[in-house]
């Protein structure tokens, strides 16, 4: 079969039970199709599969720069955090749903070898979604930085009351919120936690990201929907033990004074889809808006 792809990496859940022989069947599909295949270097470790020396394991630095194509296997969690190493390199994705919702790992495991079929062969529908990145400052001094697909959450400590949050938007002063935290979420992340804290679903083709209070002590404290051309400052000005997460990266124990600054990222990440795939059609799967569907 004529392929569009030449080398393409396998990354996987490996914390789940019994993954190592669906992410062989993986790749030896891959392998009959045309292509070169290694695999993600922790992913080899974990599963054993680096000992058989079958497959390469490739660190994401040598991902970036020898494969054109990454099959996630596994949930949301694990596509985040390879999307983003690889969106920096611009290598396209394509996920194959292990976990339970699978926003952005749409292709059901059984019937993967159907839908990779015809991406290898370059018959695809090629989706781009917007990146957020962000630092901490300390007086004067950057001490964190982060990448995020879906959202920044500034939150209080586990056992600490709520935090007081400055929140500033292109330097001009927006609110003093009371609250367990705030969201600032990409239209991707806005199916993820801001979603179960009261915010808006926004289309990945919006320019805009969504700021969710995350139990707001007044009930005024309301999301807001901004152009993601706006910076966003977020200031501790009140509350113990804070922290700051960057989708899965974290830095705990903010102080007062600290400030987080949140803006769009210069990078994308490209996914893949099987041709006919509807964004429309994964929330209705995924959130069971089934009433009138036949």
């Amino acid at each position: 079969m004529a392929s569009a792809f030449r080398h393409a990496v396998i990354v996987g859940k490996y914390q789940a039970r019994g993954i190592r022989p669906v992410l062989e069947e993986i790749a030896h599909f891959l392998v009959s199709c045309g292509l070169e295949v290694s695999f993600d270097r922790e992913t080899a470790e974990a599963t054993g599969l680096n000992a058989d020396r079958d497959f390469e394991a490739l660190t994401p630095d040598e991902m970036g720069a020898r494969c054109d194509l990454a099959v996630v296997v596994g949930g949301d969690g694990t596509m985040l955090g390879i999307a983003r190493e690889l969106a920096r390199q611009g290598v396209p994705l394509v996920g194959i749903n292990q976990g339970r919702l699978g926003f952005i790992t749409d292709i059901p495991q059984d019937r993967s070898f159907d839908a990779l079929r015809p991406i290898i062969a370059g018959d695809f529908e090629e989706e781009q979604r917007s990146m957020i990145e962000g630092d901490v400052w300390r007086d004067g001094e950057r001490i964190f930085e982060g990448l995020s697909l879906n959202d920044v959450v500034v939150s209080r400590g586990a056992t600490a009351s709520m935090v007081e949050l400055g929140i500033e938007v292109n330097g001009d002063f927006v609110a003093n919120l009371r609250a367990d935290g705030l969201i600032v979420a990409t239209p991707t992340g806005s199916t993820a936690y801001a979603l179960s804290a009261g915010g808006p679903i926004l289309h990945p083709g919006i320019s805009g990201w969504v700021l969710v209070p995350i139990a707001s002590h007044a009930l005024s404290n309301r999301p807001i929907v901004l152009p993601d051309s706006a910076e966003v400052r977020i200031t501790i000005v009140a509350g113990r033990d804070a922290s700051a997460n960057f989708d899965m990266q974290s830095l705990a124990s903010l102080l007062h004074g600290d400030e987080v600054r949140v803006r769009r990222s210069a990078h994308r990440v490209r996914f893949l889809h099987p041709r006919g795939w509807n964004y429309y059609a994964t929330l209705r799967r995924k959130l069971r808006w089934y009433d009138g569907v036949s």
